[in-house]
Order: structure tokens, then sequence, then C-alpha cells
């Protein structure tokens, strides 16, 4: 599928889910729609994904250039840019369809869904979920599965990413490895998963627990996306959702290099990072004993010569094998995780 990605004011540094698109999806991204940096290409911003030029907007495209436009941004609460509408508008009169991973569902707008209905195409709201949810049955330990969770020190430090990249890497390794998708841009890339963040709250363990059963019959090994920190006061109740449906075997611990504070809640200080796998660990022991064995270290912020002191660092205080997925590959984290029986 041959896809734009609207990424207005936000490209690179905000727009997560545009830049995972453009890293792990099969899809042909044809343009990032950008109005701060037209006549510019991806790759001068971030060189490791797959490179498209940068544009204005949809008039900037021919209708034969698209399939779909993705909405590649999740502002704080997910709501919809209203400076947006235009481009939106115009891919629906072409005949393309919008991709969303917003709070705001597409669908359930008047003008969109007319357009959408006129013009044959469709309106995906990623981030619904399904109306059949229930409880959790305290089971997913039951599955053959080893089951890894990546969880984080806050939202926006790679749990995603070192979830792809883990997995990619186990497959290359010959493992048969699978990823469940928990959020809007991990099941946009691999076409299914559970918008965890939009279930209801007493259901949400219930939710990943089924995601769970439901891959664990088919793969040797489950790599669950997290979501948000245990330590965040808008989001730890996702974070708390997925631990205890997952029951996950071994805990990864992701954290941004240089980050003192809670994004866009800079008042909330981080606390120290071997505070988190106390409070990782001791809130999932009631329902599985879940243990942190490694760590993910996003280092993009910092120059090379730094970044992999920054690593050894980072090994030293969560006392565990660590990496930065991207910057020096998977390896001896890897092993660490796929070790049957690991423990602390």
């Amino acid at each position: 599928m041959r896809v734009a990605i609207l990424a207005h004011e936000l490209f690179p540094n905000e727009a997560k889910t545009a830049l995972g698109v453009l890293r792990y999806a099969d899809d042909e991204i044809v343009a990032v729609l950008d109005r701060d940096n037209p006549n510019r290409r991806v790759n001068e911003f971030v060189p490791d994904v797959q490179d498209a030029p940068i544009v204005t907007g949809m008039d900037d495209l021919e209708d034969d250039e698209v399939d779909a436009l993705l909405i590649g941004v999740a502002p704080i609460g997910g709501g919809f840019e209203e400076s947006w509408r235009e481009d939106v508008r115009k891919a629906l009169e072409r005949g393309h369809d919008v991709i969303s991973g917003l709070h705001y569902f597409l669908s359930e707008d008047d003008e969109f869904d007319r357009l959408a209905e006129a013009n044959d195409c469709e309106l995906r709201d990623v981030r619904k979920p399904p109306e059949d949810l229930s409880v959790s049955d305290g089971i997913a330990s039951d599955v053959d599965a080893e089951v890894i969770l990546t969880v984080g020190t806050d939202c926006g430090v790679g749990k995603m990413t070192a979830t792809m990249e883990l997995v990619a890497d186990a497959r290359e390794a010959g493992y048969d490895a699978a990823v469940v998708p928990t959020g809007q841009t991990g099941i946009m890339i691999e076409g299914w998963g559970m918008p965890v963040d939009r279930v209801v709250s007493d259901f949400t363990a219930g939710a990943v627990e089924e995601m769970i059963l439901e891959a664990g019959t088919d793969h040797d090994y489950l790599f669950v996306e997290g979501q948000g920190s245990i330590v965040h006061p808008a989001y730890s109740g996702v974070t708390c959702g997925i631990l205890h449906g997952a029951m996950a075997d071994r805990l990864v611990l992701c954290h941004d290099a240089g980050r003192e504070a809670i994004h866009g809640y800079e008042s909330f200080s981080l606390p120290p990072l071997s505070r988190y796998i106390d409070l990782y660990e001791d809130l999932a022991a009631p329902v599985s004993e879940s243990r942190v064995v490694a760590g993910a270290l996003n280092t993009s912020g910092l120059e090379d010569s730094v970044a992999r002191e920054a690593v050894n660092e980072y090994e030293a205080a969560i006392d565990a094998p660590a990496t930065d997925v991207i910057r020096f590959g998977t390896d001896g984290v890897l092993e660490t995780l796929l070790e049957s029986g690991s423990d602390r």
C-alpha cells in the first residue's frame, strides 16, 4: 500500500507513530506531510528509516500516488487538530482510505463519514477496541510461549522500538517470535492488536490476556509492547493493566538517556532507576514472578562518543545487560531474554 503520513509541525521529534511506520511498516511511504519542513526529505532528520519527500499537504501529491493517508502523530489526549481537516478531507474526496490512531474517531466525524461513504473509501480508527472484551481470568501464564514485556521509566522512551527490534533479531536468529501490539503504532505495523489505552479499565488486563492466549499457541516467544510507565501521573493504569494481563516471564526496562522528569508533566521527577525495578517486580509479584532482566536505553539525543558510556552506566544502574537497540543492536540483551528460566 502507498501511504502518505500526516505529521504537521511535529516531525520528527513528536511524531512517534510516523517514525514507527517509517522504520517498521511494509508499506511504501510516498510522502510525509509537514508544513514546517517542505521540500526536504525524511532522511535529513532520521537517516535510518525509509526515506520519503516532505510536502506541505495533500495538494502536493497526485491522486494516483497515494492509497491511504495515515495520521502519524498522537498528541497527549489523542485529540484531532482542526488544522489537519483540509488534508483529511482532500484524501477522502480523492477516494483514499484514512488511518488514524487518535482517541478522536474519524468514523464518528459527520463530515468525514459522509465523504468516506460518497467516495467508497474507509475510515480506519485503529484505537477503537472491540466490544466483546471482558475481565482477565488470570491464565496468561498457562501458555507455552515465553512472554517478554517492555516496560518504561516514562512514555516515549522506546518501548515499541525495543519490542520491534528484539523480535526482528530473534526471528533472524531462528527463533519463533511475535509482537503483541498494544498501541496504535504497533497495530498499524503488525495489522492486529489491541489499543489498550482505549479499553474500559476493568477489561485492560483481559484484553492483553486474550492476545497472549491467541498468539501463544502459534509462537515460542511473545514480545509484548508496553505502554506508559508505572510512575506516570496519567497513564500508570494502562501500564498496570498490561503488566498483570501479560503475566510476563521477563521484563525489559526502557529509558531515555538524560531524561529527568515525566515528559509533559515536568513537575514530576523520575525516580532512581533502581527504584523502577522494585516497583515493577513488586507490582507484578502477586500475579506473576516477572523479573527485570535487561534494559534498553534510547541514546538518540547523545553524541556517538558518549553513547556507549551511557549504556554502560545504565547497565550498572539496573544491574542487568542493556543496549541501545538502534545504535548498538540487541545481541547481549537478546541472549539474556531468550535463556529459558532466566532470572536476576
